[in-house]
């Protein structure tokens, strides 16, 4: 069994990917059952504003789901995994929109923040996938 940093950020984007809420509530209760803490927010909008917005909505989940508790650390861990998940992204989707889900988990010490988007304009969409990880000692 896989275990650390390879098991959280497959988890992370496994979340990021789900198609609907029923798919997101199901694997959150098999994560749980793996030890796994998970949260995952949806977004659609603007490309540039999205950074920002995505960075406070990923800390406001992670603490609302208890992945992470609330201290300078650990929101900091989140925010800055947030960021540099999002700037894997950035650069395909500017000036245009963005729509997926950003799926965030936890084990221990390792958590990883994904996001998979659709990027576009109309029905002309690129996907990308952003992936980032921290340890939180």
């Amino acid at each position: 069994m896989e275990t650390g940093s390879k098991e959280v950020a497959k988890a992370a984007l496994s979340l990021a990917m789900t198609a609907s809420r029923e798919d997101e509530k199901s694997l959150k209760e098999e994560l749980r059952n793996r030890e796994i803490r998970s949260a995952a927010i949806d977004y659609g909008g603007e490309a540039i504003p999205a950074m920002k917005i995505i960075v406070e909505r990923a800390i406001v989940a992670a603490k609302r789901e208890l992945v992470i508790k609330e201290c300078h650390l650990e929101e900091g861990a989140i925010a800055g995994a947030a960021r540099d998940a999002m700037s894997q992204i950035l650069q395909k989707a500017i000036g245009l929109n963005i729509g997926g889900k950003v799926g965030i988990a936890r084990k221990g010490d390792h958590v990883s923040v994904a996001v998979f988007f659709s990027i576009g304009l109309i029905h002309l969409d690129e996907v990308a996938v952003g992936l980032s990880h921290r340890a939180i000692g």
